[in-house]
């Protein structure tokens, strides 16, 4: 059974310094980019901290931390995950998930074979694609109505109809 989700959830990474006075240059990994609005909460090595301002540069969010004053205090957090705690976590609508949710569930078949357990998400711009892991090898499973039939995050469980032709590839 998995457990029901994680307690921090990575959002961002600090990728560099910018400029002399703390701010930081931040990789964005969240469909929320709200995320770094200024009083946000966020957490840096489990340290709640609180973004002071935000700007926007080139896809990269430009935050300045209430703690941070200086470019040598900047520096230490270069590489850093930037996370939020799981209950500040937006709810989606019925039947989306959040990714940290799918991985690790196992795949069952409609006729209760195993497949596997979900390792990876591969995001297309049609669908996502779930990279299942299991006796038989890795099985790439598209997330479309068709194919995924329900998913259980109690039971930790994804149910699956093996379609024509979606089993028979990397066996």
């Amino acid at each position: 059974m998995k457990s029901p989700g994680l307690e921090f959830i990575i959002i961002g990474q600090v990728v560099a310094p910018r400029g002399i006075k703390g701010k930081l240059k931040v990789e964005v990994v969240t469909d929320f980019p709200q995320r770094f609005a200024p009083r946000s909460q966020i957490y840096i090595n489990r340290e709640p901290m609180t973004i002071a301002s935000t700007e926007w540069h080139k896809g990269k969010a430009i935050i300045k931390l209430d703690t941070i004053d200086s470019i040598e205090e900047a520096e230490k957090l270069r590489g850093q995950a930037i996370e939020i705690h799981h209950s500040q976590l937006q709810p989606l609508p019925e039947g989306q998930y959040y990714h940290f949710q799918l991985i690790g569930l196992e795949v069952w078949t409609t006729q209760e074979e195993l497949l596997g357990t979900v390792t990876e998400i591969l995001t297309a711009e049609s669908n996502d694609n779930y990279v299942v892991r299991g006796a038989k090898g890795e099985i790439l499973i598209p997330a479309i109505e068709d194919v995924v039939k329900s998913v259980d995050l109690d039971k930790g469980r994804i149910t699956i109809e093996a379609i024509e032709g979606l089993l028979g590839l990397n066996r």
